[in-house]
């Protein structure tokens, strides 16, 4: 297997293979046409008088003189066949260390059979390296699969070892590993799976793994037809928005009413699928073009998928995670309104990073929760050049109602805020309308991004009055105050409307507002405009909101009120009709 796997990379250019019991080795190369003279002889016939690993290295590198980068594999490790050794090969030329490779052991592993190690997270340099640890020692579960690369300069460290007293006798690579983290610089890649080291067993053990293997393909195989889906709900900003991408503090929640879908499942080629209806490429006319094009825009959610897929995997390269030579098929659908603010977009590539995540075996030890945020983010932002802050992509990331803070020296630290989960049983009686051909939400934003570059007082004080209305606004929802999270809102609106001003919010959007102060409810926008939402107590008000919006704008709109006014809604026939609901 190994031998195949290196034969297909163009940087191994030589390999050697240094044994006990030679003869039995020189017939299997002689078989295979492989060089008899690549076959190192280390004079030993048992396992109880061999030299050591560390000790075959050394008389590999002398014999053959070599002076050049290498790749080391103990030759009793199996591997799955969608392993890519390319992707190891390539990592290790990107980083000016040497190279060991680890796996995250499954539960029920024992990691005193194992070489541990510790990796630093951002920069995936081994910081330690324990033989065989006992109990205590470490916590990690990363452990060696002896599989490891060395940069020329660290060759001559080999013979150094071996005649240290650090070395105590002691030859195996474990050993040499624990000493080489302390005088050179180790890096490590993870594989997600697919590796077992056999050790020192006989040939019926060594079937017994090779059965084991193909028994993991076959399910492995039947599962290939099982498709991967996951959903993420649009959000509502509750309080806060839009500071968050100012250094402030939000509250938001997300909604079962909306939702974006992706699946995955696994084929030949990697495909991406276009939505029939959100990246139309056949219409019935210039006219039908024009509308579509006009109320929709022209990007759909195509270019959401492909610039994840394309960010997912620099994610993983820079990470030092090989990921498995395996292919799908992505697509999606979804029923978020577009461009009023709900977080279409993130929604999207939340679920195809969380699909991605599971077909390669990513787990969050590999991509922390509190990462992933950011994540989708840069998607958008980088890769597409959308608006955004970090407040929509947590939400959809945790689900439910979320109180952030995004402290500055947190984010400049760490990238990240404080994310903290409220009780949804705690959330006022919302309503949330939005209108049916909006604009652009990403242009509400104007131009408080550059002022606020330039410091100005003004904008800095704003964001700093907007965390202190979330503050508010999070003890009135634990205390149970409706009343005064409503006055909240409003005062959330008011300071918005201040900052960015008339001309950047729009008529349209202010007109909502308007209609719902006028019946009595407190009102702000939800996201970046084209939609409102609403906190209102008063059962004749909610009436008189609801037949205003559907007789005078034709606006669709959900509560969270009574089931009696579901009623009277679905007999009066608005479209897109359910409770809102948190996750």
């Amino acid at each position: 297997m190994w031998l195949a796997a290196m034969l297909c990379v163009p940087d191994v250019h030589d390999l050697s293979m240094c044994m006990c019991r030679y003869k039995h080795y020189e017939r299997w190369a002689t078989a295979r046409d492989f060089p008899t003279e690549n076959i190192i002889n280390d004079g030993s016939t048992t396992f109880e008088n061999s030299l050591g690993a560390i000790a075959d290295l050394e008389l590999t590198i002398r014999c053959k003189k070599i002076e050049d980068d290498i790749m080391v594999v103990a030759g009793d490790m199996l591997f799955d066949h969608d392993f890519d050794l390319s992707q190891v090969v390539k990592y290790f030329y990107i980083k000016s260390g040497n190279l060991a490779i680890y796996y995250e052991m499954e539960e029920g592993e024992n990691p005193q059979r194992r070489g541990i190690l510790e990796v630093e997270p951002s920069s995936n340099r081994i910081t330690a390296f324990y033989e065989k640890p006992t109990p205590g020692v470490t916590s990690s579960r990363y452990a060696s699969v002896v599989f490891y690369f060395f940069k020329r300069s660290t060759l001559p460290k080999v013979g150094e070892f071996l005649h240290s007293d650090d070395s105590n006798g002691k030859y195996s690579f474990g050993h040499f590993m624990h000493w080489l983290v302390n005088k050179d610089t180790v890096f490590g890649m993870k594989l997600p799976s697919g590796f077992q080291l056999i050790g020192q067993i006989g040939l019926s053990e060594y079937k017994k793994w090779v059965n084991e293997f193909a028994e993991r393909r076959k399910k492995v195989m039947l599962l290939q037809g099982e498709p991967i889906v996951f959903r993420t709900y649009a959000r509502v900003g509750l309080m806060g928005n839009p500071s968050d991408g100012f250094y402030g503090k939000t509250i938001a929640m997300s909604i079962a009413n909306f939702w974006a879908e992706v699946t995955l499942t696994e084929s030949t080629r990697l495909k991406l699928l276009p939505h029939p209806l959100n990246d139309p490429t056949e219409f019935g006319g210039l006219a039908d073009l024009h509308a579509i094009s006009r109320k929709e825009g022209y990007l759909g959610g195509l270019r959401l998928l492909q610039a994840t897929c394309k960010r997912f995997y620099q994610c993983c390269a820079e990470k030092g995670i090989a990921l498995a030579k395996k292919n799908f098929t992505l697509k999606y659908d979804t029923n978020i309104p577009r461009q009023v603010g709900l977080a279409g977009s993130s929604a999207i590539v939340t679920s195809a990073l969380k699909c991605l995540m599971k077909f390669y075996q990513i787990s969050e030890l590999d991509l922390p929760k509190e990462e992933q945020p950011t994540f989708v983010l840069n998607v958008e932002k980088s890769e597409l050049f959308i608006q955004a802050g970090l407040q929509d992509r947590v939400v959809q990331v945790y689900g439910g109602l979320i109180f952030m803070d995004f402290n500055k020296e947190l984010m400049k630290s760490r990238g990240y805020g404080e994310y903290e989960q409220l009780d949804t049983a705690n959330v006022p009686p919302l309503w949330l309308a939005y209108v049916g051909d909006p604009s652009d939400s990403g242009k509400i934003h104007s131009n408080v991004r550059e002022r606020w570059d330039r410091g100005e007082e003004d904008v800095h004080k704003a964001m700093e009055e907007f965390a202190k209305l979330t503050n508010k606004g999070k003890k009135a929802i634990l205390s149970g105050d409706f009343q005064e999270f409503g006055k909240l809102m409003d005062e959330n609106f008011n300071l918005r409307r201040q900052i960015y001003g008339d001309d950047a919010l729009g008529a349209t959007n202010l007109d909502l507002i308007e209609i719902a102060r006028k019946h009595g409810s407190a009102a702000k926008f939800p996201g970046s405009g084209g939609a409102v939402i609403g906190c209102c107590n008063d059962e004749n008000a909610k009436v008189n909101i609801i037949l205003n919006f559907i007789f005078f704008r034709g606006l669709p709109i959900m509560y969270t009120w009574d089931p009696l006014i579901w009623l009277v809604i679905g007999f009066l026939s608005v479209s897109l009709l359910c409770p809102l609901l948190s996750k």
